[in-house]
């Protein structure tokens, strides 16, 4: 499975910053192999239908290939399409110096195919593999690996939902490289309502449609890696109901696909300019015009109108989680930058030494503030980690199971659907905190292009905003996830969480811990039962006005419970481990549970008190007092 590895050149970018080809991404393959085998015991599964070809020592062996891919490979292009960017020529977007070889070697090694059905030529691998593996990747370049990650979701969608001859035509050239994927939703004056979408769909009576329209921030829209692009549009055909239940979703190919598969002429889809972003330069976000010289032909995504929605969930939950992971992967590697620049940055003399002035100056890892910003990171980066790690085992039980045990299949499943906005908000809002807080331990250093944390920070901030701004986030859990199934799986989590305090209460290390723990799920809970008396009260604004406040309650109560119950089980392995590098993984579990429990949980009770005071000031101000007009 080892990939044919390329070297890219040192080159000059339209900047007059010199853009690097130098990998600066870092990865902690030993904390993936925690989770996945002492914490969430992913072995119980391996070996059977549908990973039978699956076992430790191969997932060990291929997350070492796909970080060697990452560093050598993805990394490297990293600040190179930063600075280069991407360019509209003559109507076609250009990438950025080395990603098209890029890509050729990413699909050459199947790394970004690695969960896809070996019936189209991926490797079966569980969820959680695909998951970890999409972090390394996400990590080393969030804007090329967006490329890919997109046509996936939209071949995923595709797999599930058209007929038989559209995965014929479109499915392995998606899933090979041959072909780019997108999924267009939003419009010019509709941002994130998409109900108020008004691109068309005319039925032509021969199993195509007319399509018509604009949308605007298309990841991936255009570009010159692929032989074609294959987007899927949310249009209303003519006569269609007004808001979502009458949108429809279509294939629309940049270039229309001949019976046999050989690609025709143009399809009428124009790229009308390229967004220039803060961030994720690399990444050509279009907006894309449909249908300008009435020649753009659609077809319809299975055999049923208006299903558009509910088949674009398919891609937008996995998109979502994607981000979450994207959040992740940024805040990972910038927090481990931070860490190697701590530990080699000489500045200060130690704290024990304060009053001499001649005192040797010591690394500023050395230093309290410096220390505690490191421990905060750590905790989160890899409480988010576990997060995301359990939401993939969870799916890879639901798969293992198979048509038996539907009780089992149910929790899994609404755990998954519970877990899923939080993975997305809480990951994508924190990934933005901790490469803040890695650039002030870098100093004035970290401002500069020198480092790669001023970077992460630019890229990372698009996270909160797309696949649904972190607000809807928050509404969809406080206004559907939290009582799906009357409520249950929210039970189910939160008792969870109880088995683990009522477990671990007078744990010799971790009871102190464990009380902040037990104080943080009781305010969960009881934020729960004010959300229910606002809902039946009908006072929606103060439901709209704490939705995010809570995700986060939530969030951090998940993750201090994940971080204390992987503390527990690596308490239990000091006592066995002999060397040092085993020492020091496992008291770096310990310590960054205890820094979460006793520093980040006790937000979440302060944040109940607020919560629960209902303060509506923000509906309650006049419009001309917020200020001038």
């Amino acid at each position: 499975m080892s990939a044919n590895l390329i070297i890219f050149p040192v080159f000059h970018a339209r900047s007059r910053h010199v853009a690097q080809a130098i990998n600066r991404y870092k990865a902690d393959l030993r904390d993936f192999s925690f989770l996945m085998f002492e914490q969430f015991n992913l072995q119980e599964v391996l070996g059977k239908e549908p990973f039978s070809e699956w076992d430790p020592d191969t997932i060990k062996e291929v997350m070492n290939q796909v970080y060697r891919f990452a560093t050598d490979v993805t990394g490297p292009l990293n600040q190179v399409g930063d600075i280069e960017g991407c360019k509209l020529v003559d109507g076609k977007v250009i990438v950025p110096t080395g990603f098209k070889e890029a890509w050729d070697k990413l699909y050459e090694a199947g790394w970004r195919t690695i969960g896809v059905s070996s019936d189209h030529g991926g490797m079966d691998a569980p969820s959680t593999v695909a998951v970890l593996s999409d972090e390394l990747l996400s990590g080393s370049n969030t804007a090329f690996n967006m490329y890919p990650g997109l046509t996936l979701g939209a071949a995923e969608v595709i797999a599930e939902f058209s007929t038989d001859e559209q995965k014929h035509i479109y499915l392995d050239n998606m899933l090979n490289g041959t072909w780019g994927g997108t999924m267009c939703l939003t419009e010019p004056h509709a941002g994130s309502d998409v109900g108020s979408s008004t691109t068309t769909a005319k039925n032509n009576g021969d199993g195509s449609y007319s399509i018509k329209g604009s949308k605007i921030y298309i990841s991936g829209g255009d570009h010159d890696m692929a032989d074609n692009i294959i987007h899927l549009v949310l249009a209303r055909v003519e006569g269609a109901v007004p808001g979502t239940k009458g949108l429809s979703l279509f294939v629309v190919p940049k270039i229309r696909v001949n019976e046999d598969g050989s690609l025709g002429d143009a399809n009428d889809v124009q790229v009308s300019s390229i967004e220039h972003k803060m961030g994720i330069n690399g990444q050509a976000t279009c907006a894309l015009n449909f249908g300008d010289d009435d020649g753009c032909l659609g077809y319809l995504v299975g055999t049923v109108e208006h299903q558009g929605m509910r088949q674009m969930f398919k891609m937008m939950n996995f998109a979502r989680i994607g981000v979450g992971i994207q959040g992740l992967a940024v805040a990972s590697s910038a927090y481990l930058n931070a860490l190697e620049y701590a530990r080699d940055r000489k500045q200060g003399s130690s704290i024990k030494d304060w009053k001499d002035a001649s005192a040797e100056r010591v690394a500023i890892i050395n230093h309290p503030n410096i220390r505690r910003d490191l421990l905060e990171m750590k905790a989160k980066v890899e409480g988010m980690r576990a997060l995301i790690t359990k939401l993939a085992v969870h799916q890879d039980r639901i798969k293992a199971l198979g048509d038996s045990d539907d009780a089992s299949k149910d929790y899994h499943e609404g755990q998954m659907n519970l877990l899923t906005p939080l993975v997305k908000a809480y990951s994508s809002d924190e990934a933005f905190r901790i490469c803040e807080k890695a650039i002030q331990v870098y100093g004035g250093a970290g401002y500069l292009r020198d480092w790669p944390v001023e970077q992460y920070a630019r890229d990372s901030k698009i996270f909160s905003i797309y696949e649904g701004t972190n607000a809807i986030q928050a509404l969809d859990l406080v206004g559907r996830k939290l009582g799906q199934g009357g409520g249950k799986n929210t039970k189910a989590f939160l008792g969870d969480v109880q088995k683990f305090i009522s477990e671990n209460e007078e744990h010799e290390v971790l009871k102190d811990a464990v009380a902040n723990l037990k104080k943080a799920h009781g305010a969960v809970g009881a934020s729960t039962m004010k959300f229910l008396g606002w809902f039946q009260g009908n006072k929606m604004a103060n439901i709209v006005l704490v939705a995010e406040r809570f995700l986060h309650m939530m969030s951090k109560l998940a993750i201090g419970w994940l971080l204390l119950e992987g503390a527990a089980i690596a308490i239990k392995r000091l006592e066995e481990v002999e060397s040092d590098s085993d020492k020091a993984f496992y008291s770096g579990k310990k310590f960054a549970a205890l820094y979460y429990a006793m520093n980040i949980l006790p937000e979440v009770i302060g944040d109940s008190k607020i919560l629960a005071a209902a303060d509506e000031s923000p509906v309650e101000i006049d419009d001309l007092a917020f200020g001038p007009v």
